[in-house]
Order: structure tokens, then C-alpha cells, then sequence
């Protein structure tokens, strides 16, 4: 079955130029963008993009950070995307994230770990709906 996920390139990523083999990779593990769009989040786009994790310390930090700089984000379509996408990424902390992942190969630190992706298809849907029109997606 076909599902959408959000997937998101971070601004360490768009900084270091990375946004084209990210991209590569998502093509080369068969998913389709069905959304693509760059923009450069607010301080409140950003805290309500990551609402969910409000009462936790590094919310501030976190949307801090992802106001800091563009960001790219896409729909992305095939057969279980969101657990797909999530394998793709790697472990959140890329010092521990499995040998070509992305965030092994392009992150930084557990912020800075050049995307983001949905954990759940009920996230995914919350998500694609905080940034597109249900006729974009």
C-alpha cells in the first residue's frame, strides 16, 4: 500500500550543500516527491511544527535552530514510506546511525542531523497538513 511521509532537509544540510544528494538518494530508493517546497520557518512555525514536544528541554534549542536558516520540505510517496524514510535517515544521534544513512553521513549532532522524517503515518498526515493544502499534497 502506498503511503505518504514528510521529509525535511534541515538548515545544516541547505548550509552545507547537501540538498542535491539527499535528494538523489531519495529518488534512487523509490520514492516519489509528490510536494516540494524551501522556505525559512518563523520562530512559531517552528514551535508549532514541533508542538509535541514542548514540555521537553531541547524545544527551545530545536526551533531555534530550525528558524535559523531555509529548510526543504517534500511529500514523499511509496510502499511503507514513513518506516522506509526512517531507515533511509538513521538513528537520530548520527553517531550512532548505521553506515549510509543520511544522518551518518550528513549530521552533525542529535539537532543537527540534516533531516527530519514522520515516526508514524498518523504523524505524517498531522505533518504534510501543517505545510500543504490538502490539493498540493
Amino acid at each position: 500500500m502506498v503511503e505518504k511521509t514528510l521529509a525535511i532537509i534541515k538548515p545544516d544540510a541547505i548550509k552545507k550543500k547537501h540538498v542535491g544528494k539527499i535528494m538523489q538518494r531519495i529518488e534512487d530508493e523509490g520514492f516519489k516527491i509528490s510536494g516540494l517546497r524551501m522556505l525559512h520557518l518563523t520562530k512559531e512555525e517552528a514551535k508549532g511544527f514541533y508542538i509535541i514536544h514542548k514540555e521537553k528541554n531541547f524545544y527551545e534549542s530545536l526551533t531555534d535552530f530550525m528558524s535559523s536558516g531555509e529548510i526543504v520540505i517534500m511529500v514523499l510517496e511509496r510502499e511503507e514510506a514513513v518506516s522506509h524514510w526512517r531507515r533511509v535517515m538513521g538513528a537520530t544521534d548520527p553517531a550512532l546511525a548505521a553506515p549510509g544513512t543520511l544522518r551518518q553521513m550528513f549530521g552533525f549532532s542529535i539537532e543537527r542531523n540534516a533531516v527530519h522524517g514522520s515516526d508514524s503515518p498518523t504523524t505524517a498526515e498531522w505533518e504534510i497538513n501543517y505545510f500543504y493544502k490538502e490539493e498540493e499534497q
